[in-house]
């Protein structure tokens, strides 16, 4: 046996030995980590954590706009911003990508002469582009893909979390944006996780791209961080409580 050998045997002999005279707690350190800790911040139960930025708490409409320009349009009373119907959606005037997005809605109690696509439509848009969908469907049959909490005409939700008209409803959404390749074409595509009314209905689905209503949805241009925005769809709609984290 050469002198090499004769060392590394005793290496892999020592290596055993070393181990088992080190305790359980010297152990449990070489998988710990001493990086940065993770920021502090207050979560308050029911409330807006510390980090979040608010987007609506009830008294105007400073953090949105018109999409057709100018100032939002949209009914502030009592706490709540109400679709003004026929003035179009609006917007949020900050830009944003990957979001942690908190949004309380609901349709309107009055359902009688209403039914499908047009009882308490409306719809949240992350980056102006891909819709999560508002709809009244506690007892309103339309398309699977169309129903409250699905990717419009995308993505069907795991369960029909929804409550009876005139009641308080939320949407919880993990949304990651899209990703595109210096040839403009999607690298990535963005993905969104959805909890109705804290029940998950939509669990890291992959868009496909920009919501239609006509045809197949496609990532048909590139685009960087976008507002969000609350669709007028013709109904009154009500939303509260509206804070984003931003998690880029």
């Amino acid at each position: 046996m050469t002198r090499t050998m004769t060392a590394l045997c005793a290496l892999a002999l020592a290596a055993p030995a070393a181990a088992q005279e080190m305790t359980d707690e010297q152990r449990s350190t070489v998988t710990e980590l001493e990086g940065p800790k993770p920021q502090k911040i207050e979560a308050p139960a029911d409330g807006v954590p510390s980090d979040a930025t608010v987007l609506f708490g009830g008294d105007d409409l400073g953090a949105w706009e018109s999409v057709e320009g100018g100032e939002a349009q949209w009914h502030v009373e009592d706490g709540i911003m109400r679709v003004n119907r026929g003035t179009g959606a609006i917007r949020t005037t900050g830009d944003f990508c990957d979001v942690q997005l908190h949004v309380e809605w609901r349709a309107p109690e009055e359902t009688e002469g209403y039914d499908g696509q047009d009882r308490g439509n409306s719809g949240v848009f992350l980056q102006e582009r891909y819709e999560v969908q508002v709809l009244d469907s506690y007892d309103n049959p339309t398309y699977a893909n169309g129903q409250a909490a699905s990717i419009y005409k995308q993505h069907i939700p795991l369960v029909n979390a929804s409550r009876a008209p005139g009641e308080w409803q939320s949407y919880d959404i993990i949304y990651t944006a899209p990703e595109f390749g210096s040839d403009d074409r999607v690298s990535e595509p963005a993905r969104v996780t959805v909890m109705h009314n804290g029940v998950v209905v939509q669990n890291d689905v992959e868009i496909q791209g920009k919501t239609v209503w006509i045809g197949a949805p496609s990532y048909d241009e590139a685009h960087g961080c976008a507002p969000i925005m609350l669709q007028d769809h013709d109904a009154d709609v009500a939303y509260r409580n509206i804070w984003v984290r931003d998690l880029s």
